[in-house]
């Protein structure tokens, strides 16, 4: 019996061990990418909060507190439900907050100088992990089945869910490391930059709920998914991905420059 508990928790250890690999991996290229188009100004304020650390190494830290029951209050600044057919500012918000929220709340904390520096550092950290899961297209999926993780798939044989597809696991399968990630996606002129970096956190979530809905579109309840599906979405990923860190770079320097 000791033995078949102990297989178990191993079991579930393993299922859910990569939960958060599009916050190991997919946060920590958003923060790779905007580190590279930060002002010089902004760079050495950030450097100075962050005593020497990079975004990509502090992208993760609003996932990490999770555990901590302290930081409850921030459960839900990780993603957004409003209806398809609403603009995000006519919809109506949770009360307990958002993730649009959670960015404008981190945004103007940061441009308080009277705030003190314990508190700038956490919110910095907190923003570059937000911004990240806004261009995350299932972190504003429909609040009706959870963003999508009530919707199981098989993928590659593996029971999942679509939230779990886009949020873990693509980007684990394709094998990459942060830094072989970045360097993949980060092919924009400054053109492109540019173009991207447009528009505002409203325009930028209504923006990742058009991809959600679309998502919705491309599955059905116990799909067998696998390289097709890939195939097909790969580039809306890596989309997403370069989208965040630029315009998470645009926003810092906004604050910091």
């Amino acid at each position: 019996m000791k033995r078949i508990l102990i297989l178990l928790l191993l079991s579930a250890s393993m299922a859910y061990g990569n939960a958060d690999i599009w916050g190991k991996t997919g946060h920590r290229v958003v923060g790779e990418v905007a580190q590279k188009y930060l002002t010089g100004k902004a760079k050495r304020k950030i450097r100075k909060l962050l005593k020497g650390q990079t975004l990509a190494e502090v992208a993760n830290y609003a996932d990490a507190i999770r555990s901590d029951r302290v930081y409850d209050r921030f459960m839900t600044w990780h993603y957004v439900n409003f209806e398809p057919d609403q603009e995000y500012r006519n919809a109506k918000h949770n009360p307990d907050g958002d993730v649009v929220m959670g960015i404008l709340r981190c945004k103007a904390i940061l441009e308080d100088e009277t705030r003190s520096e314990a508190d700038h550092i956490f919110y910095l950290k907190m923003l570059v992990h937000l911004v990240g899961d806004l261009h995350q297209p299932m972190h504003a999926g429909r609040a009706g089945d959870r963003g999508g993780n009530d919707i199981q798939i098989q993928w590659f044989g593996r029971g999942s869910n679509l939230h779990r597809l886009w949020d873990t696991n693509m980007i684990s399968d394709y094998g990459m490391s942060y830094t072989e990630l970045t360097k993949r996606v980060d092919k924009l002129s400054r053109t492109e930059r540019m173009e991207l970096a447009q528009g505002d956190v409203y325009s930028w979530v209504e923006e990742s709920q058009d991809i959600a809905n679309e998502i919705y579109d491309s599955v059905e309840v116990g799909e067998k998914l696998g390289y097709s599906y890939s195939y097909k979405y790969w580039q809306t990923v890596e989309q997403q991905l370069v989208k965040g860190g630029v315009r998470l770079a645009e926003v810092l320097n906004d604050i910091f420059d």
